[in-house]
C-alpha cells in the first residue's frame, strides 16, 4: 500500500500537476487511513481497519492554490477538473480499490485508495 501511495504520488499526481496545471504539488491532504470501524451501513470491516486504505481530499501546489475534491470535482475550473480526473485514473491503475465521488455521496468529498488487488474502480 505504502509503494502504491508513493508511486502514485509521484509518477501520478506530480506528473498531472506540472503537465495540467504547471505547478508542482507540495501536499497531498488526506483525511485518514486507519481506523477501527466497518464499512458504513454494514457488518464488514472496512479495509480502513486493516490500514489498507487511505482517503485522500486534497492537493496543496507550490504556487499556493489548493484543489479539494469536494469544491473542484465538479466546480473547479476545466484544468483543476482534467487535473481530479487524470489522478483519480492514475490511482485506478495502481490501487485494488479507487472510489471517488462520482461513486455516491459517502465519497463526494475524496479519493478512496486500498490494497493493490483485483480492480475496482468508481
Amino acid at each position: 500500500m505504502a509503494r502504491a501511495f508513493n508511486d502514485w504520488a509521484r509518477f501520478g499526481v506530480e506528473r498531472a500537476a506540472r503537465q495540467i496545471l504547471g505547478s508542482p504539488v507540495v501536499r497531498i491532504e488526506t483525511m485518514g487511513s486507519y481506523a477501527c470501524r466497518n464499512i458504513a451501513g454494514s457488518d464488514r470491516r472496512s479495509a480502513h481497519a486493516r490500514a489498507e486504505a487511505i482517503d485522500v481530499s486534497g492537493f496543496v501546489l507550490a504556487d499556493g492554490r489548493r484543489i479539494v475534491l469536494r469544491r473542484d470535482w465538479n466546480g473547479g475550473d476545466a484544468a483543476t477538473r482534467e487535473f481530479l480526473r487524470m489522478v483519480h485514473q492514475s490511482a485506478c491503475r495502481r490501487f485494488g480499490t479507487v472510489l471517488g465521488p462520482d461513486y455516491n455521496a459517502a465519497h463526494e468529498d475524496h479519493f478512496h485508495l486500498e490494497g493493490t488487488g483485483p480492480r475496482f474502480c468508481r
